[in-house]
């Protein structure tokens, strides 16, 4: 293998072949595309074995555990299509020296609307009323909306997506507070519990890992607060949401994220009232999609052109290089 041979690109999205490759398309013939011959694990690993540049796969299904990595011995860079990047091993990423890359920020906006959506549609009560009026009745007095203006809203988690929820909360006159596990300097910083404790809407759009895997326990939400999830399911304990709704201690919940998904016939959450459900779409726009795209190609295209890459997470260089077979870190 040459310096100017088509780098080995293992295309992991869960996506038509064809439709992978029209996609990555502008990259010419720089790259050389393949998939997995089938999306289970035994396939995974053994098309890492040539894999030098791995698109990965946003569902979780094909992530890049630590024997993931141990089977790509050339692997020299990990692009990941998404914001979260759940299941991949970031610690042993690093330790083989590769860098993985996500798309932070291309969901910030959409993703931050559904929230402020949801929580108004909570707060004003828009799917009871619907359901009501459907049903032939006219609860005008009896369903008791609150108007979000002037409530406490505390978010949890403050990259680009806690941002921009704190800035289309603050323009419908909420007062908001933000708990991060990196403080920033922007004003509003609150510690996990007393922001748990006093909010009246607690929004939650941290990323899930090893640290933030059941943080949030609705038990300790102040009573009647209303829950928007926006992060993932296992970051808010799923069995202790269902028990503080059907005991009444929290107003309602929105969630867009499961532990299991799709959410799972018999569920609780799925006959509880007072909770809006959404299928993992409140970044699934064609806008969104846009810039996703655009940020996976820009990168990929700077790997190959050895400039650095945006986004890399895991610590590791963000000039990509190559892993010649023989060579001392092949």
């Amino acid at each position: 293998m040459s310096s100017t041979s088509p780098w080995d690109l293992l295309a992991l999205p869960p996506l038509p072949e064809e439709l992978l490759r029209q996609l990555l398309a502008p990259l010419g013939d720089r790259v050389a595309v393949r998939v997995p011959p089938v999306r289970d694990r035994a396939a995974l690993l053994a098309s890492l074995a040539e894999a030098e540049i791995v698109l990965g796969d946003w569902t979780a299904r094909l992530a890049l555990d630590a024997e993931a990595v141990a089977a790509a011995p050339r692997l020299a860079f990990v692009q990941q299509p998404s914001v979260g990047v759940d299941g991949h091993d970031l610690t042993a990423l690093a330790a083989a020296g590769v860098p993985l890359a996500n798309t932070a920020g291309v969901s910030a906006v959409a993703v931050s609307e559904w929230c402020l959506a949801a929580a108004l549609s909570l707060s004003r009560k828009l799917a009871e009323a619907d359901a009501a009026v459907r049903a032939g009745h006219w609860p005008q007095q009896s369903l008791q909306p609150r108007e979000l203006h002037g409530r406490q809203v505390g978010i949890v988690g403050f990259g680009p997506i806690g941002a921009a929820c704190a800035r289309l909360f603050r323009a419908f006159g909420c007062e908001v507070s933000y708990w991060t596990r990196t403080p920033r300097e922007e004003p509003g910083y609150q510690e996990l519990e007393p922001l748990l404790s006093t909010s009246d809407v607690v929004v939650v759009v941290i990323a899930l890992s090893d640290e933030t895997r059941g943080l949030i326990d609705p038990r300790r939400l102040k009573q009647g607060a209303l829950l928007v999830n926006a992060a993932r399911g296992g970051v808010v304990d799923q069995a202790a949401l269902a028990a503080a709704l059907t005991g009444g201690h929290l107003g309602g919940a929105a969630l867009d994220v499961f532990d299991v998904e799709p959410l799972p016939d018999g569920d609780p959450l799925r006959e509880l009232d007072g909770v809006l459900l959404s299928p993992h779409a409140a970044g699934v726009t064609p806008e969104s999609t846009g810039r996703l795209l655009t940020a996976t190609m820009a990168n990929l295209t700077a790997a190959l052109d050895g400039r650095e890459v945006a986004n890399v997470i895991n610590g590791i260089s963000p000039i990509i290089r190559r892993k010649f077979k023989g060579s001392p870190t092949a």
